[in-house]
């Protein structure tokens, strides 16, 4: 088999393939961070501290070492034994000095994590949420965040971060309407005139174009009919909106 002057490691994790024969395999690290970037490796059964030299680091300053697998999880890898990139599932590599710490909050009770970046998983086996509830990343200011299973926080950030325990939102679920004979996903379960307006004829419109909508087909009494500007109509699948572009003289 002809030799490939790099695979990427997470392309052959995404097409479930195995890794092919090569000069140089592709992986992505991180320091102490989740600010990842690829990194190039030329075993495919490298030692941890191999990668640590191939991202420039000294083994011996006291570095620690993690692959982060597909759940999120964090694997050690030790620097003096090898670690088999062919079969790990783990494409995402960080390293951080063992004599630092993180602090964070879980439903105001402080923690320490000895990682730069925590996953969904662990957070959630910290927060222990009740029935139906999730873990949420606190955005003073903003919205704030749902924290997934798989999801990699980054702890490193100036400040302290909070997380708590709160019902799961409800889930948006994409319904197919027709708007001008296109399929489009959208949203439900209702939506607005100025949204199949924008769907229709996308972008910025002059002072001097209008618009008639009519529908029909929709979940909403009456099921068909005529929607004006600033209208909401409860909609299917298969609702379907016809848009009329006029210019005024």
């Amino acid at each position: 088999m002809e030799t490939l002057a790099f695979d990427d490691l997470g392309e052959a994790i995404r097409e479930g393939r195995a890794l092919r024969p090569a000069n140089e395999y592709r992986i992505l690290f991180a320091l102490e961070s989740i600010d990842f970037r690829p990194l190039a490796v030329a075993d495919p059964i490298p030692l941890g501290r191999q990668i640590l030299e191939a991202a420039g680091l000294e083994p011996e300053r006291g570095y620690s070492l993690f692959a982060i697998v597909e759940n999120g999880d964090f694997e050690d890898v030790r620097l003096d034994e090898p670690f088999d990139l062919r079969g790990a599932g783990a494409e995402r590599f960080v390293a951080f000095l063992t004599d630092r710490d993180f602090k964070f909050e879980v439903n105001s009770r402080e923690e320490r994590w000895g990682k730069p970046a925590i996953s969904g998983q662990v957070l959630a086996a910290l927060a222990m949420p009740g029935p139906n509830e999730v873990v949420f990343l606190e955005v003073r200011g903003g919205t704030d965040v749902l924290v997934e299973p798989t999801m990699l926080i980054d702890l490193g950030m100036p400040g302290v971060e909070r997380f708590f325990t709160a019902p799961r939102p409800p889930v948006e679920i994409d319904i197919e309407i027709v708007v001008n004979t296109r399929p489009r996903l959208v949203p439900g379960p209702t939506v607005t005139f100025e949204q199949i307006v924008e769907l229709a004829f996308p972008g910025p419109h002059a002072p001097n174009v209008v618009f008639s909508m009519t529908y029909r087909k929709a979940a909403s009494v009456p099921h068909a009919g005529e929607l004006g500007a600033h209208g909401v109509v409860t909609i299917k699948q298969g609702t379907i909106f016809n848009v009329t572009r006029t210019v005024q003289s």
